[in-house]
């Protein structure tokens, strides 16, 4: 993980790196309201803003596994237009300090069973039996998950896996969306959902609080031999008008409190918590909003230094 924050050397994460140091000033002079807030855990602001010239290279190769609705490269026209990589910059980054990297590719909103059985095949085909460090983003540990505790794959070694953002125990805005659309209209818009995409739509319901807290978690048990992790993150105030996550954000800290837009804090936690990045919705976490930002004022003609 630390390796992956080491992409702060380009422009776009250095403006990132400047934005927690803000938030982290902001904390110090604001006590919390919210009595929730205690479950931060370690708070995660300005660390990273300061730059080594080295960092340690992993032992294993880091496998990058994308959440709901993600992908590893997204080509719109061919060789006309440069690709889109989910996890942007990221991968670059790990490999700038000399880590094998691999990016898996499963189907975006297929059931937790088959985006596993996906990733264990990548891989598989990928890794040629070496041991591998995941590191996984929102969905993407529940697959991780659920690939360690019951698919077993032959040439699939663990030794480590470090979610960011992950709904361990599912989403109340999830529920929430659900609940609104109700048992009559589901299969409807399931329907209609896979044959406008051609993609499962099953992922969805797999995310609400109840599933996870009745059926998945307690057939998902962790395996002993694997290193478990986890981080989460959280906005400091309401996200804006514009931003995809204003609702939802005010759906989930009505619920569970401080969020990223779409997780909890208290949902991303699994295994060993490292921490809680402050300032940063969920598309933040794997550079997105941070690099329209820094395309924004580049284009202003204010570009980040």
């Amino acid at each position: 993980m630390r390796a992956g924050l080491a992409a702060c050397r380009s422009q776009s994460w250095r403006s990132q790196c400047r934005y927690f140091s803000a938030a982290a000033r902001l904390l110090s002079h604001q006590e919390p309201t919210d009595a929730r807030i205690k479950g931060l855990g370690k708070e995660i602001a300005d660390e990273y803003a300061r730059l080594r010239d080295r960092y340690a290279t992993p032992k294993h190769p880091v496998v990058l596994a994308h959440g709901l609705l993600g992908f590893a490269e997204l080509k719109l026209a061919g060789s006309l237009l440069p690709s889109i990589h989910y996890w942007r910059g990221i991968k670059e980054a790990l490999s700038g300090n000399h880590a094998e990297v691999i990016t898996a590719s499963v189907p975006p909103s297929g059931s937790i069973e088959h985006r596993a059985a996906k990733l264990a095949e990548d891989i598989s085909a990928q890794a040629q039996g070496k041991s591998v460090n995941i590191i996984a983003h929102s969905m993407g540990g529940l697959d991780a998950r659920y690939m360690i505790s019951q698919l077993h794959p032959k040439g699939v070694d663990v030794k480590s896996l470090v979610t960011v953002g992950t709904p361990h125990h599912g989403s109340p805005f999830a529920d929430y969306i659900i609940d609104r659309i109700g048992p009559l209209y589901l299969p409807r818009l399931y329907h209609l959902w896979e044959r406008a995409t051609g993609w499962e739509p099953s992922a969805f319901a797999q995310l609400t609080t109840r599933y996870m807290a009745e059926e998945f978690n307690p057939r998902t048990p962790d395996d002993p031999a694997v290193r478990y992790f986890s981080y989460g993150a959280m906005v400091m105030h309401r996200p804006p008008l514009l931003s995809p996550f204003r609702y939802s954000h005010r759906v989930i800290e009505r619920v569970e409190g401080p969020n990223d837009g779409l997780v909890s804090v208290t949902s991303s936690q699994w295994g060993t918590y490292k921490g809680t990045l402050l300032g940063v919705n969920h598309l933040d976490l794997i550079n997105w909003s941070n690099r329209l930002r820094f395309t924004t004022q580049k284009l202003m003609g204010h570009p980040p230094s």
